[in-house]
C-alpha cells in the first residue's frame, strides 16, 4: 500500500524556534516568560490588556525568530521560547478575535534575509507541537484517536531524537543530489547546496534501489560536540569570536557564501523524512520503513530510534533517553519526536492550522543547557595544592537542579574560551555529571566584563604559588596551607578512599576552623565529648561519627593509598601498588623503578609515588596513622578465575547502574584485571556514559568496547 504522494513532513527540531528575545527585553518580561512554561496563564477578563499581553507576546516572538533564524544568535533558551509561545497560544485560544494574519502561531520560521538564492520546497517543511511531560502527550494521543479512532493505536508510533540542528531539504532526481536547501519559513528556503555538497555524510548519490522520480531527504545538519569544542579553541587561538554553541555552528556553517568556508568544518547529517510531489512515487506503509529506506540508501539515520507498540513503551523510551542516553550522546538533543507510523493514518490526520501536522509531536526533555550569569570565576586549592579555578554562576535551573557553581578545569580552559566575568554564558549539565561551562556569548557583551588571570598567590593562605615543570598546573607549595588540608581531609573521608559516612565537606570545615584537627591522622583521635562541643551535634550522632571514624582503620591498604591523595594516583593504581608490595612499608621503600615495574603504571606514577614518600612531612603522617593503627597491609587474594580470568579492563565513563567501584570489584571477583590505560593488551574497555579519551584509543588500537549490559552477559548474570 503505497503513501500520500504529498506526506507533509514536520522537522523534528524546528518545532520551537529556540530563539532569544533582544537585550531590551525587560526583567518582569523575563520573568514573566519563565514562570509560564508548563501553565496556560489564565486570560484576564480584561480584553484590552489581554490585546496588549498578546501584541507584547507577537513582538517578542517576531524579535525572538529574527535573532534565531536569520542571524543564528538566540538570546533565549528553547525552554523560554517555548513558554511565549504556549502563553500566546492561550490567548489566542480564549479570544480568537485577537489572532493576527501575522501572529508566529500562524507560520513556520522566518523570512530568509541572506544573499543566497531562495528555493521553494515542492512540499512544505511544517513544524511541530510539543509535549513537555507525559500527561501532555497523553493528551495529544487522545486528541488523535478523537480524530481517526483506535487504528492510531493498532497502528503504533516511531519515537526518534529530536536532534538540536539545522533543518535542510536535499532533493534528489534519479538518485542523485540536484539541490540542497535551507527550511527558511518552512515553503520557501535558501538553496546551499554548494554548501551541503561539502557535508561528508549527504550523500551525492543515493545507494541501491532508490525511486527515479523526484524526491526530497529532509533532516538536520547538526555539529559534533567534540568538533565544536576543537573548533572553539582554534577560533580562540586565530583571535576570532567563537561560537555560542553547536546549533548556531551549523546554522552560520551552512549558509556561508563561499562553500570552502563550509567545507572547513565538520558539519554531519542525519536524515528523516521523504517526501514527494508525485503520487505512486513513494512505496512506504510506514515511517520505519521510511527510515530503513533512507538507510539502505546511504543516508544516516539517527541512532536510537524504536518502533513503540503503545504510548507507553514511548513514555518509556522517553525516560531512558532523557537520563541515561542522552549523557552519552556527541551531539545535541532536545527531546524526541513521536510519529503515528503508519502513513495513511498521518494523512488521514492532516495538518492543525496549517502549521502542526497532528500526527507528530516533539516530547520535549527538562534542557541540559542554560544561559546564565557568570558572576565571577574564583580559585579552590586543592589536596596536592593545584589552584583549580571554577565559575560562580547567577542560579539557573537546568534539568530540574539549580546550578549555581561549574567547574572550570584549569587556566588553560578559560583563557581558551576567553571567559570573563560578568558574561552571559552557555553552562550545560547532564546526568550527574558536574555542571560545565560550555562558553560565553560573545554576542551578549555590553564591555562591562572583566578578564581573569590565575592569581599570583594563594588565596588560602596568600603563599606565592609557583609552576609545575610542564606550565600546566599552578599550585600552593605550602604543605600546611589551610586550603590543602580541608580538601585532603574530605578526599580522604571520601566513599572511594576510607569511607568514613556521615564526615562532610561543612564538618570537616568545623573541624579545621576550630583547629581540632590539622591532618587526617588527627581524626582518630577525636572523642564524643569533643564532637558534643561542637554546634550542631546530639550525642546520636557524634557516637555514629566516632564509630565510623573507627571503623575506617579496618580499610585495607589499597583505600589508604587512595586516602593520601599522592597526585596522579587514583583508585585503580592504588589498588596495583597495594597488591605488588603488600604492605606500606614495602611500598615506602620502593624505588621509582621498582613501581614503574607494575604492568598498568607509567613512568608518571612512578616519579609520583617515590616523591611522597621522600617528603618528610609524609613520614611523619604515615607514622601518625601506624599510631593510630590503621590498616598497613592489603589482603591476599586466591587466583583469579571465572568468567574474565586473564582478561586485563579498562572502564571508563559513567555507566548507568555501577559505581566505578561497584563495577571493579565484579570484574575482579570474576577474574579480570583492572589497568587505567588502554593498550594492545586490553581484553575490551567498559564505556558508558561520558567517555573519553580511552574510548578513542580504544577504538584507534581495534579494542573490543562494550557496555554494562554486555559485561553482565559475560559473567552469566
Amino acid at each position: 500500500m503505497s503513501t500520500s504522494p504529498r506526506q507533509q513532513e514536520a522537522s523534528p527540531n524546528q518545532g520551537d524556534a529556540g530563539a532569544g528575545v533582544t537585550d531590551t527585553e525587560s526583567p518582569d518580561t523575563a520573568s514573566r516568560n519563565t514562570e509560564s512554561r508548563n501553565t496556560e496563564s489564565p486570560v484576564s477578563e480584561d480584553v484590552a490588556a489581554v490585546a496588549a499581553r498578546g501584541a507584547e507576546l507577537r513582538e517578542l516572538l517576531h524579535r525572538a525568530a529574527h535573532e534565531y533564524y536569520v542571524f543564528d544568535r538566540p538570546a533565549l533558551s528553547d525552554a523560554q521560547y517555548d513558554a511565549l509561545y504556549r502563553e500566546l497560544q492561550s490567548i489566542e485560544r480564549a479570544h480568537p478575535e485577537l489572532r493576527t494574519d501575522d501572529s508566529p502561531t500562524r507560520r513556520v520560521g522566518a523570512e530568509p534575509q541572506s544573499a543566497l538564492a531562495k528555493y521553494a520546497h515542492a512540499v512544505p517543511m511544517l513544524s511541530l507541537g510539543n509535549a513537555f511531560d507525559d500527561a501532555e502527550l497523553r493528551g495529544w494521543e487522545d486528541r488523535i484517536v478523537r480524530v481517526v479512532g483506535d487504528d492510531v493505536r493498532r497502528s503504533g508510533y516511531t519515537a526518534e531524537l529530536k536532534i538540536d540542528g539545522a533543518a535542510v531539504s536535499l532533493t534528489f532526481d534519479n538518485g542523485v543530489l540536484v539541490m540542497g536547501a535551507t527550511r527558511g519559513n518552512g515553503t520557501i528556503g535558501e538553496d546551499v547546496t554548494a554548501n551541503l555538497r561539502t557535508v561528508r555524510d549527504v550523500p551525492l548519490r543515493l545507494a541501491g534501489s532508490p525511486p527515479s522520480a523526484r524526491i526530497e531527504i529532509r533532516g538536520e545538519i547538526y555539529f559534533p560536540f567534540d568538533h565544536f569544542e576543537r573548533m572553539n579553541a582554534s577560533r580562540v587561538a586565530a583571535g576570532e569570536p567563537v561560537f555560542a554553541n553547536p546549533r548556531n555552528a551549523a546554522a552560520g556553517s551552512l549558509r556561508q557564501l563561499d562553500p570552502a568556508v563550509t567545507a572547513s568544518r565538520p558539519l554531519r547529517f542525519f536524515g528523516y523524512s521523504v517526501v514527494s510531489d508525485e503520487r505512486d512515487v513513494l512505496p512506504f506503509r510506514t515511517q520505519w520503513e521510511v527510515l530503513d529506506a533512507l538507510q539502505r540508501w546511504g543516508v544516516p539515520v539517527a541512532p536510537d530510534r524504536c518502533h513503540c507498540k503503545t504510548l507507553d513503551e514511548v513514555t518509556e523510551w522517553a525516560h531512558s533517553v532523557e537520563h541515561t542516553l542522552r549523557a552519552s550522546l556527541d551531539f545535541a538533543i532536545d527531546g524526541g519526536v513521536v510519529k503515528v507510523d503508519s502513513l495513511r493514518l498521518q494523512e488521514d490526520l492532516g495538518v492543525v492550522g496549517g502549521r502542526e501536522p497532528r500526527w507528530a509531536i516533539a516530547r520535549k526533555f527538562a534542557p541540559d543547557v542554560a544561559e546564565t550569569r557568570l558572576l565571577a570565576i574564583e580559585v579552590n586549592v586543592g589536596r596536592t595544592g593545584q589552584l583549580n579555578p571554577f565559575a560562580v554562576l547567577e542560579p539557573v535551573e537546568i534539568g530540574g537542579t539549580v546550578v549555581r557553581l561549574a567547574t572550570l578545569h584549569n587556566e588553560d580552559l578559560v583563557r581558551d574560551k576567553d571567559l570573563r566575568a560578568g558574561d552571559v554564558v552557555q553552562v550545560k549539565r547532564a546526568g550527574d555529571v558536574i555542571p560545565q561551562v560550555i562558553g560565553p556569548v560573545p554576542e551578549r557583551r555590553t564591555g562591562a566584563e572583566q578578564p581573569w588571570h590565575m592569581p599570583t598567590h594563594c588565596p588560602a593562605c596568600n603563599t606565592p604559588v609557583a609552576r609545575d615543570a610542564d606550565l600546566v598546573a599552578v599550585y600552593c607549595p605550602n604543605v600546611a596551607c589551610p586550603g590543602r588540608q580541608l580538601e585532603a581531609l574530605v578526599y580522604f573521608a571520601s566513599r572511594g578512599a576510607m569511607d568514613i559516612r556521615g564526615l562532610s565537606y561543612a564538618r570537616v570545615q568545623q573541624l579545621l576552623r576550630e583547629k581540632i584537627v590539622h591532618d587526617v591522622a588527627d581524626l582518630y583521635s577525636l572523642s564524643v565529648d569533643q564532637f558534643l562541643a561542637l554546634d550542631g551535634y546530639q550525642k546520636k550522632s557524634a557516637e555514629a561519627l566516632v564509630a565510623a571514624i573507627q571503623q575506617s582503620r579496618l580499610q585495607p591498604l589499597s583505600r589508604l593509598v587512595t586516602a593520601l591523595g599522592i597526585p596522579h594516583v587514583g583508585e585503580t593504581a592504588a589498588r596495583l601498588l597495594a597488591r605488588h608490595f603488600g604492605t606500606l612499608e614495602a611500598l615506602i621503600d620502593a624505588t621509582q623503578e621498582q613501581v614503574a615495574e607494575i604492568r598498568g603504571l607509567g613512568a608518571v606514577i612512578a616519579q609520583s609515588v617515590a616523591s611522597y614518600f621522600r617528603d618528610p612531612s609524609v613520614r611523619v603522617l604515615i607514622e601518625k596513622l601506624r599510631a593510630a593503627n590503621v590498616t598497613t597491609e592489603e589482603p591476599r587474594q586466591a587466583a583469579a578465575s571465572g568468567a574474565l580470568a586473564g582478561q586485563t579492563i579498562v572502564i571508563t565513563g559513567t555507566l548507568p547502574t555501577l559505581s566505578r567501584k561497584q563495577a571493579t570489584e565484579l570484574i575482579e571477583a570474576h577474574g579480570g584485571r583492572i589497568t587505567s590505560s588502554v593498550s594492545k593488551a586490553t581484553a575490551f574497555v567498559l564505556a558508558g556514559a561520558e567517555a573519553g579519551s580511552k574510548l578513542d584509543k580504544a577504538n584507534t588500537l581495534g579494542i573490543s568496547v562494550i557496555d554494562e549490559t554486555e559485561l553482565f552477559k559475560r559473567i552469566g548474570q
